[in-house]
């Protein structure tokens, strides 16, 4: 019974596989467009106590975070008990790397992604961490994308 399993689990992970998954698709797209300085806004929305600074603005460059900017206009600064957070998903590869993440995760409750169709970066993203977990969610949107030079 466990060889049938398995090799029904091999023939599963291959036709997965073969056309890759969607989220690899829509990185592979985004990697194609080979953007290195873009800004968008981005807004996370979870059971947390930022809400108020929704949504961020943030600039990238070269793959860093070069400038984040709250809704109030104000700089978010290092010393902001949120930065290390907004940083970890203030770029378009950091949040590929998270989805990424959490789908393989054999704990996943649910990973949904609605992608640009142009550009293929995650529009719209709503993560649950972990399977019957409460207040563990994550919904995280990016609006107002634009290349810079």
């Amino acid at each position: 019974m466990k060889k049938i399993i398995l090799i029904l689990l091999v023939f599963i992970l291959a036709a997965c596989s073969a056309d890759g998954s969607e989220l690899s698709r829509n990185q592979q797209t985004w990697e194609d467009a080979n953007i290195s300085h873009y800004r968008f806004e981005l807004n996370l929305s979870c059971f947390c106590a930022f809400r108020d600074q929704m949504p961020l603005t943030v600039e990238v460059k070269d793959g860093e975070v070069v400038s984040m900017t709250a809704a109030d206009g104000n700089a978010v600064s290092a010393d902001d008990p949120n930065y290390q957070h907004f940083v970890d998903l203030g770029t378009i590869d950091r949040l590929f790397a998270e989805l990424e993440s959490v789908a393989g995760s054999a704990n996943a409750g649910e990973v949904i992604v609605k992608y640009d169709p142009t550009l293929g970066y995650p529009t719209e993203a709503s993560i649950d961490y972990i399977k019957e977990a409460i207040d563990d969610e994550l919904y995280v949107s990016i609006a107002g994308f634009e290349k810079l030079p």
